[in-house]
């Protein structure tokens, strides 16, 4: 949706080194928005996003106008069902069916092999994947690693929204998703006590607003009462009038895999098996 960031240069550099043409689709998307204002609000700068494109060496970049990607008379929705119902999907009613049905309506304009989408939006992954295998849509859905800040925080285009004292703060997500993520390497599988983990871990900063934290299975995000399979921790908090979300993937039992120390820029690895986005499909 644009407000490109170093998140979006690395899907741009997966499709470059894979990929003989990359396109880039910048549109925000109205109907996937809850609240008009925060349509209005959300950050825009064609001219900075078009020169991030050029130094990535993107081929093409389509900017279409409301009334091209929803003409005069359009009068479908697609929805996805059971996997775009909890979480985001529960917290933002509606959010779900306005992605799936734009991302169907540009996977069919733009026609491409395969698309990249950051795992930072893992739930919007997940939806997509399902929405392209039940539909049976020649495009392969790849999920890519979450690039963050050095302090932990994932890239978001509403971090510009963060006031000094918010970005300040915002970095305990990352710190409450590792630590619930320690808890299991030490031996909790007890879902409750994780999710209380990561609770006591927000709790301890003021400024954070918890709208849900989230201890589920990775296949169908169900919520977990024991973590014996492959899960997926997450979260969604509001600093002020901006809202974040992030998450971290559990490996499935009896694979342990410890955080790298630090963070830098780095792009948090997924862990393999704990997001499930369907069968790829090729053209």
């Amino acid at each position: 949706m644009g407000w490109l960031h170093d998140g979006h240069r690395s899907l741009m550099r997966q499709a470059r080194a894979a990929d003989a043409t990359t396109v880039a689709t910048i549109f925000v998307n109205p109907r996937q928005f809850g609240d008009a204002a925060d349509f209005h609000r959300y950050p825009r700068d064609v001219d900075r996003d078009l020169a991030i494109c050029g130094e990535e060496g993107v081929d093409l970049v389509w900017l279409p106008p409301v009334e091209e990607v929803y003409p005069v008379g359009f009068d479908t929705t697609v929805s996805v069902g059971r996997l775009a119902e909890p979480l985001e999907g529960a917290a933002r009613p509606g959010h779900f069916d306005g992605v799936a049905t734009v991302v169907a309506i540009l996977f069919a304009l733009v026609g491409a092999e395969r698309a990249y989408f950051g795992q930072k939006d893992v739930q919007q992954v997940m939806v997509i994947g399902r929405m392209a295998r039940d539909l049976a849509l020649p495009t392969e859905v790849i999920a890519c690693p979450t690039v963050r800040e050095p302090d932990g925080l994932a890239l978001s285009s509403r971090n510009v929204h963060l006031s000094s004292a918010d970005r300040a703060a915002a970095p305990v997500l990352r710190r409450a998703l590792l630590r619930g993520r320690a808890a299991w390497e030490n031996g909790e599988r007890s879902g409750p006590a994780i999710r209380e983990a990561m609770s006591a871990e927000l709790a301890a900063e003021p400024l954070a607003e918890v709208d849900y934290v989230s201890v589920a299975d990775a296949s169908g995000l169900r919520e977990l009462d024991v973590v014996d399979v492959p899960a997926l921790l997450s979260l969604a908090v509001r600093f002020g009038s901006t809202r974040l979300i992030d998450n971290e993937p559990l490996p499935p039992p009896g694979e342990r895999r410890r955080p790298r120390p630090g963070y830098g820029r780095s792009q948090d690895r997924p862990t393999a098996g704990a997001i499930n986005v369907g069968p790829r499909v090729r053209r």
